[in-house]
């Protein structure tokens, strides 16, 4: 038994001495070859389509929105798969990606997406993930059936060429402006940017004297009463007020701005006949008039609408103003020309009027990263330096520094 057992033994740890040179080379060339066979094989297993919908969380949250898209029916038959976009076509990246996807089949083990509102909650969370590798990559993915090279600019629509050419010229990856191409935008409501953080340090030691006017630096509620239980409503970010008071953890603000005088008139604008929105109130309060006094009645002569300058004051969690509205600007003006200028160049602000940026904004802001936070501060940027204000402006004037009208 001892003899049979080193035989074994000298069988695997010395095998020259039992087997000749040329079946040890025939063998392990076998071997190798199968076991490359083996790899290979199972890698392309599980680059087809049918292994990456192959668990609930992708085929019930992606392969739908995959569905609805140009990239899986079109008029000419071609279709983008799974691996056609998120596995990288050389060997190597390969590789890669396929230990960074060992992430996402680990999360859906334990249950980290494994439901509709976990994935949601998650999905930030994977597509700047995939952001971030389409843009270091250059979208090279992408690029596999969309390269600029072979693009035939003259056939595009007038707007398309101009954004186009220009991203071939500073060969742009794709991503940076088609986000959402397949698959649905990730609910932005989880981000922040670390840019509000610096100003609510700031309006956290913001002396603040009674009877002078500030500006919020975010959005807030507003109550009834100073211990800030019943909430009336909210204001929004550079909102103009004037505190009254200071009350425990709470501040008493005067609110002096217009509304249309239709309806509960709810929502309050920071001028007369342009939609800038600064502060909504509950339909009960607004229709309160032992709280909201009505100063000025007038007709807006390009709608035919009458609006109201109205006053109120209410209760704000204290801590959330500045004494100066350009810090807020300078925010909005660097988030403006940093996420609007990606996909071509942003137009000017003062190119558009106030009441018509809301909707090109809107437009536009589907193809950003902005929160919800940054997209409200870009917005009221844009609206207060549009062509309304613009001589306002270049005066070096606040257009909310008073309730007088831009328009004549």
């Amino acid at each position: 038994m001892k003899r049979l057992i080193g035989r074994i033994k000298d069988l695997f740890l010395k095998p020259s001495v039992r087997i000749g040179l040329g079946v040890l080379v025939t063998g392990g060339f076998i071997a190798g070859a199968g076991s490359w066979h083996g790899f290979n094989t199972a890698m392309e297993a599980t680059n087809k389509e049918e292994f990456c919908i192959g668990c609930h969380t992708m085929h019930d949250n992606l392969l739908p929105e995959l569905q609805k898209t140009v990239h899986w029916n079109n008029r000419s038959g071609v279709r983008a798969r799974c691996p056609d976009c998120h596995v990288p076509h050389n060997f190597t990246d390969k590789i890669a990606r396929k230990m960074q996807a060992s992430r996402e089949v680990w999360g859906h083990l334990v249950g980290t997406i494994g439901t509709r509102e976990k994935f949601k909650e998650h999905r930030i969370v994977l597509a700047q993930r995939e952001w971030a590798r389409f843009a270091a990559n250059g979208s090279k993915e992408c690029r596999a059936c969309h390269d600029y090279k072979d693009m035939d600019f003259d056939k595009m629509r007038p707007t398309s060429q101009v954004a186009m050419r220009n991203a071939a010229t500073r060969n742009q990856s794709c991503v940076d402006c088609h986000k959402g191409i397949a698959h649905q935008l990730p609910e932005m409501k989880g981000a922040r940017n670390p840019a509000f953080d610096t100003l609510v340090s700031s309006a956290a030691g913001q002396s603040i004297d009674a009877g002078k006017s500030y500006y919020l630096v975010v959005p807030q509620d507003l109550y009834a009463d100073d211990i800030l239980s019943k909430r009336i409503g909210s204001i929004e970010v550079a909102t103009q007020v004037k505190v009254l008071e200071t009350k425990g953890e709470a501040q008493r603000v005067e609110l002096a701005l217009w509304r249309k005088n239709k309806g509960y008139g709810r929502v309050w604008y920071g001028q007369f006949g342009l939609n800038i929105t600064s502060a909504i109130l509950d339909k009960e309060v607004a229709k309160d008039a032992d709280l909201v006094k009505v100063l000025d009645t007038r007709e807006d002569p390009l709608t035919g609408l009458e609006w109201q300058q109205v006053t109120a004051t209410a209760w704000m969690r204290k801590g959330s103003v500045l004494d100066s509205v350009e810090p807020i600007w300078t925010i909005a003006r660097a988030s403006y020309s940093t996420s609007c200028s990606v996909c071509h160049r942003q137009p000017e602000e003062a190119h558009f009027d106030t009441n018509t940026w809301p909707g090109l904004f809107g437009g536009m802001v589907g193809f950003t990263n902005m929160d919800d936070d940054t997209a409200r501060v870009v917005l009221k940027y844009l609206q207060t330096h549009s062509s309304d204000f613009s001589k306002t402006q270049h005066g070096g004037g606040s257009p909310e520094s008073s309730l007088q009208t831009a328009r004549p």
